[in-house]
């Protein structure tokens, strides 16, 4: 794992047609969208007729996403998906040559027509785009997977804006005649490389479609908040579209009343903010140790929180100087302030985004995963309105934009706050996280091939430390539930993390009988679930950093449910800090090898039925060895 790249998604025909056929249709809408501003200013109409037509385009390329969502959802659940995407990519080419005439007759209604079907083209693409990440990618590459696609996404909306806006500049009168011919070879493009995706199962192939767009909008909406985690995830992510909705929709003005620059200092404030957003978004796997790390959603936000706040205080009044090129304003006092602001809220929106999209892919059932991000589609665009509304309403009311900022960030902790509150296992994973990578240099191995994706299964490892469990959590890709000593259950905050994590607490028999039987029916019950249990076979700490023989509890268990056992071992946490290797005394002070280099290593699984805790012992011994 410690040699892997995300990168190497990019060279698979599992990932990288499909990267491409996403990021040329986020490429092609902005191109288009931009064109149709560019033909309004080439064309000369009046400000007002030109200002009904920017309000009114947003409108009409989201209103599909309300009306057709849930039918959408339901169509890539139930439709082999890259069938699905080849069909989309055809009604593109369909809709760009609509286009096209629009362009070339210069006729409004026709270019509106074409936006609104592009629209409804985009809300049919919505669903297949993230629910199809799943099936192609193993649970460990979500993060990386989804840190691509939003990397793709928001710099393939930067670079669509910035030609879409310059055709018509660089064009002049031929300007019409070269927007026709981009949007169509960026449509059939994308249709060419979709047909190089491979075969991608349908989720519900036995669904029955229902037509009725307003119930079924209802019903994937209810079923997208059946699980708390992914429903408050969804509300993350449509958090995250009303964050970048306001704050893009004030840039134009900002750049120029704030910041005192011409009209292309837009652009550049644009691309700060989302070069910070794919940066962001490629660092997550990084950050994450290539697991589904939620912990990483309370950083981003508290970031993104951190860095409002301080772009408000760089620039909170309007500029003293006019019409600044991007260079001028780079030259300008406090400049480099506010381009560190924008790249920083970019930076940490990737943290916060991209972990919500792979939470909710890691635990929605691959058979109402089209559904529940069609639920979401829904609800990015309400978000995305409501923005939209208060954009307006604050300048209404004579809120300056830093203002508005300032407003911006205090939401923004505050709704940070309520999710974390809904959902403890954001803010535990964040501190169990934190203290992970803060405490040690954590280098997995064989975890990925040994871990099952899916079902059930048993993990025994040697105990060494106090913190085993949360640096086993953090080397696998799955949720897991762990089975604890009682006392170190119970140990002052760290048992809020344990008990949000869902540990199971367990004593001895001569300590507390009723306990120990209590742990082995919760044991039983989280294995026919399909969950991960994760055992510590010795039942205590090691005192002398040697390992001790593994009790008997796994037989117990195995001779319940044979479930496969993945054996694994700690190496070097005797001689890191929070083993019995020190007194209590020597554990206060500064440690000895303070960000000490452990490993997690693991063996493929055994089955149930041939395993024992005699085998198991000798098999974690031997990944062990002489590495204590």
């Amino acid at each position: 794992m410690s040699g892997h790249s995300q990168f190497a998604l990019l060279r698979q025909r599992r990932f990288l047609p499909f990267f491409i056929v996403q990021s040329l249709g986020a490429f092609n809408d902005n191109v288009y969208r931009q064109a149709i501003i560019g033909l309004l200013y080439y064309l000369s109409v009046p400000k007002e007729e030109l200002t009904l037509y920017t309000t009114l385009a947003p409108a009409i390329f989201i209103l599909p996403y309300f009306l057709f969502s849930a039918l959408a959802g339901q169509i890539a659940e139930k439709l082999e998906k890259s069938r699905l995407i080849v069909i989309t990519t055809t009604m593109e080419i369909v809709i760009m040559t609509l286009a096209a005439a629009g362009f070339l007759t210069q006729n409004m209604t026709l270019l509106l027509i074409a936006l609104f079907c592009t629209g409804l083209q985009s809300t049919l693409f919505g669903p297949v785009k993230y629910s199809v990440l799943p099936s192609i990618l193993k649970p460990e590459e979500l993060t990386g997977g989804n840190g691509l696609v939003e990397m793709g996404t928001s710099m393939s909306i930067l670079t669509g804006m910035i030609v879409g806006g310059l055709i018509f500049t660089l064009a002049g009168s031929h300007g019409p005649i070269v927007a026709a011919t981009a949007v169509i070879a960026l449509a059939v493009l994308g249709n060419v490389c979709a047909r190089m995706i491979p075969k991608v199962d349908a989720g519900a192939p036995e669904l029955k479609i229902n037509w009725n767009p307003l119930p079924e909008s209802l019903a994937v909406l209810r079923m997208a908040k059946k699980q708390k985690a992914v429903r408050n995830a969804i509300l993350g992510v449509s958090w995250f579209w009303f964050v970048g909705t306001l704050l893009t929709s004030q840039l134009p003005t900002y750049a120029i009343t704030n910041l005192g620059g011409e009209p292309t200092l837009y652009i550049f404030a644009l691309a700060l903010f989302s070069i910070g957003t794919g940066v962001g978004s490629l660092l997550c796997e990084k950050l994450s140790g290539r697991t589904v790390e939620i912990g990483l959603v309370p950083l981003g936000a508290f970031g993104m929180t951190a860095f409002l706040l301080d772009l408000y205080f760089a620039r909170a009044g309007e500029a003293t100087a006019q019409g600044l090129s991007v260079v001028a304003f780079v030259q300008q006092a406090g400049s480099i302030r506010i381009i560190i602001d924008l790249l920083g809220i970019g930076l940490f929106t990737g943290f916060f985004v991209v972990p919500l999209f792979a939470l909710i892919q890691s635990r929605t059932p691959k058979s109402e995963m089209s559904r529940v991000f069609a639920a979401l589609n829904i609800q990015n665009s309400g978000f995305i309105v409501a923005a939209a509304g208060v954009g307006l309403a604050a300048h209404a009311a004579g809120v300056t934009i830093p203002q508005l900022f300032l407003g911006l960030a205090i939401a923004n902790a505050l709704v940070a706050i309520y999710i974390f509150t809904i959902v403890p296992e954001f803010l535990m994973r964040f501190l169990s996280w934190l203290m992970v990578r803060a405490l040690y240099r954590l280098r997995p191995h064989g975890i990925e091939a040994s871990v099952p994706d899916e079902g059930a299964a048993l993990i025994v490892c040697n105990h060494v430390s106090y913190l085993d469990a949360l640096i086993l959590s953090a080397s696998i890709p799955r949720p897991v539930r762990f089975v604890m000593y009682y006392r170190i259950f119970n140990i002052p905050v760290m048992s809020w993390i344990f008990r949000t994590a869902k540990t199971i607490p367990i004593a001895g028999a001569k300590e507390d009988r009723a306990l120990m039987l209590r742990a082995f029916d919760e044991i039983d019950a989280a294995l026919a679930e399909g969950e991960l249990v994760c055992i510590f076979p010795e039942g205590a700490l090691t005192r002398d950093g040697q390992m001790g023989a593994f009790k008997s509890g796994v037989d117990k268990i195995l001779e319940r449910r044979p479930v496969p056992v993945v054996p694994m071992a700690l190496r070097g946490m005797w001689t890191s800090m929070w083993s019995r290797r020190d007194s209590r005394l020597g554990r206060m002070r500064v440690p000895r090898r303070f960000r000490a280099t452990i490993e997690v290593v693991a063996a493929p699984a055994v089955e149930g039925s041939a395993a024992s805790a005699e085998r198991l012992e000798a098999q974690v011994r031997a990944l062990r060895g002489d590495h204590a």
